[in-house]
Formats: C-alpha cells, sequence, structure tokens
C-alpha cells in the first residue's frame, strides 16, 4: 500500500512540473512577442528623437506620437536646448520637420480635455499629434458604450474640431 501511495505522489509531482514546464513555456512566448510587437515603435522613438536633437536641438522627450492620417508622422514633445518647450513633428520620410512652440497651441491633456467636455458620454482612448493637410494637428480617439471608435482631429493652433470620423 505504501508502494502505491508513493506511486501517487511521484504522478502528482510529474503532472505538477509538466504544468509548470508549459506555463513557463507560454510565458517565455508572451514575452518574446511582446518584444518583437514592440520592435517597430521603439525603433521610430529612437530615430524621431534624434532627429528631434539634430533639427530642432531637443535636450529632453517627453512623449512621442505615431500619427498616421493621410501620411504617417512621428512627433516627440519636450525641451529644447533653451528650455523652450516644443513639438517636433517629422514625417515618415524625414524631409520638411515642423517644429512648433508649444505656447503656439494647446497640449495634449487640453486636446483630451476638449474632446471629453464635448462627448463626455465617450471614453478618451488616446491622443496623438501630427499633420494633416499640411497643418498641425492633435488626433483623439475615443470609444462610446457600444464600442464605436470616433477619431476627432483638433487644430493645434486653438483646438477647433477640424474633422470628426465616426463610428469606426
Amino acid at each position: 500500500m505504501a508502494e502505491n501511495e508513493e506511486l501517487q505522489e511521484k504522478k502528482k509531482i510529474k503532472l505538477l512540473l509538466s504544468l509548470m514546464v508549459v506555463l513557463l513555456a507560454i510565458i517565455v512566448a508572451i514575452v518574446i512577442f511582446y518584444v518583437r510587437a514592440n520592435q517597430p515603435m521603439v525603433q521610430a522613438r529612437k530615430e524621431a528623437i534624434a532627429i528631434a536633437q539634430k533639427s530642432a536641438h531637443l535636450k529632453s522627450a517627453d512623449h512621442f506620437y505615431w500619427f498616421t492620417r493621410q501620411k504617417t508622422y512621428f512627433s516627440v514633445t519636450g525641451k529644447d536646448d533653451k528650455g523652450t518647450e516644443v513639438a517636433v513633428i517629422i514625417p515618415k520620410s524625414g524631409e520638411k520637420i515642423t517644429v512648433l512652440n508649444q505656447q503656439d497651441g494647446i497640449t495634449e491633456a487640453q486636446a483630451r480635455s476638449t474632446v471629453a467636455a464635448a462627448q463626455p458620454q465617450d471614453e478618451v482612448i488616446k491622443a496623438t499629434l501630427g499633420l494633416y493637410e499640411d497643418r498641425p494637428v492633435w488626433e483623439v480617439m475615443t470609444k462610446n458604450s457600444q464600442k464605436e471608435v470616433t477619431y476627432y482631429l483638433l487644430s493645434f493652433d486653438k483646438g477647433e474640431t477640424i474633422k470628426e470620423i465616426q463610428n469606426v
């Protein structure tokens, strides 16, 4: 009888070890997937900051944005070498970089709060900075209770709604 109990105990240990190995394999797979999925974002951020440092004398980067509407832009906000709050908008091509003084426009927080005040029933998901029709804009994305997404394009300078793309 003791031999039977010992055999049962060994089976339990083997099962437990097998489960732990499977769980460990799943965790490793998730980590690898996460790292690979984020690699383009990490690389784009790194390159955008380097370009902003060179072209706009950016000394510190606060935020990075990946904006795709008509074209793709990478934007960085932060302080330049004079301590001025700036936003640098870089086209994916790397040509014609736009440098904005943050004091000349609204911030991400202001863009979010403008949309949240106008659409209190919707949840603000994210805001990104870019160019739309060669004009600096904040794109604010919201989601309603039916899980429908709406994009609001607000002018950088005044925070006025330029375009609204509803129920995506």
